[in-house]
């Protein structure tokens, strides 16, 4: 599974912004080597999941390829569809083919389960305050967590 970041308004080269930096770190992520770019028609093209962080983000994308409909959510989104999917729901496999398998499975559920659209946008921080950065961090911590129990591989 290879993840990678683009922004639909990104500063072109330049890194995470400050305050978000010893969030990101603590968790154990490597922020040295980030550069921001830009989502590209390309990027969406050829990804079989796109994740956005806010609505508008996600109709950016697929604006930019139409065809990626089908597999562009928020975060907040698919974490949620795959808690209503659940795990028994996936086959047997590893996480990314568990993942590539929920795809599916959490659009059929995308009509279900229905939320106000706000609660499928994590808050924009930046040039807000360092609150604004660690909620945004826990909003994104939470789901991804939230979507990486539901697709871990099940226990022997």
């Amino acid at each position: 599974m290879e993840v990678v970041s683009a922004g639909t308004g990104a500063l072109v080269g330049e890194p995470i912004s400050g305050p978000m930096v010893p969030l990101l770190e603590r968790a154990g992520a490597d922020t040295a080597t980030f550069e921001a770019r830009l989502l590209t028609p390309d990027d969406v093209r050829s990804a079989d999941l796109v994740l956005a962080l806010t609505l508008e983000h996600r109709s950016h994308a697929v604006v930019a390829w139409p065809g990626a409909l089908r597999r562009t959510f928020t975060l907040l989104e698919l974490a949620r569809l795959a808690e209503h999917v659940g795990r028994d729901a996936l086959p047997e496999g590893d996480a990314a083919e568990r993942l590539r398998a929920l795809v599916p499975l959490a659009i059929r559920a995308r009509g279900i389960v229905r939320v106000p659209p706000e609660e499928d946008d994590v808050p924009d921080p930046y040039r807000r305050s360092d609150a604004h950065y660690a909620a945004s961090f826990e909003a994104i911590d939470g789901a991804v967590r939230r979507l990486v129990a539901v697709v871990s591989p099940k226990p022997a």
